[in-house]
């Protein structure tokens, strides 16, 4: 049932491009704006370690490069994983601006008055991660892509993308 559901989804998500691009439909990428903004938001969340306003500039930032890019999309993959490469690049992009600026000041993450301590812990730990495991870490346990996915997403082999997540799993445990 989900792989039609899936499949489902990229035929319609085709026939909203289709339409946007053809007739400058608004109220098609309207609805793609919604099928998708939530994921992107919550996957920049955890690569920015829940700096809400740095996610929402990264969000913003990705629907102006895909829109741009949108005629030239070859659906190799999902939208969703082309979307995901999108958010993925401009995060990448923050970091090594932050690097740059030894100005920078980390901010603290943003939580809900119900998170529990537990679930703050392992953002936190999560959060400590460098960049290449946390990366791996949000993209297979928490998003749910595989290693070959994360491989092309990320531009290395699955066996690193596999021994990546082993050495951040581990880092998790320890600072838990």
């Amino acid at each position: 049932m989900k792989i039609i559901s899936r499949y489902l989804g990229r035929l319609e998500d085709r026939r909203l491009v289709r339409n946007f691009l053809r007739r400058r439909d608004e109220k098609a990428f309207h609805e793609l704006y919604k099928r998708h903004t939530p994921a992107l938001f919550q996957f920049a969340l955890r690569l920015l370690t829940w700096n809400k306003h740095e996610a929402e500039d990264v969000l913003q930032d990705t629907w102006l490069r895909a829109v741009g890019a949108l005629p030239e999309f070859r659906w190799q993959s999902s939208l969703r994983t082309w979307l995901i490469s999108i958010v993925l690049n401009c995060c990448r992009e923050l970091e090594r601006r932050r690097a740059k600026n030894s100005h920078a000041v980390l901010t603290d993450m943003l939580v809900e008055a119900y998170v529990s301590l537990e679930y703050l812990d392992l953002e936190r730990a999560i959060a400590s991660l460098p960049d290449g495991y946390r990366h791996v870490f949000v993209l297979h346990d928490l998003e749910g892509y595989t290693h070959a996915e994360i491989g092309s997403l990320l531009n290395i082999e699955a066996g690193t993308s596999k021994s990546q997540l082993h050495h951040a799993r581990r880092a998790v445990r320890q600072s838990l």
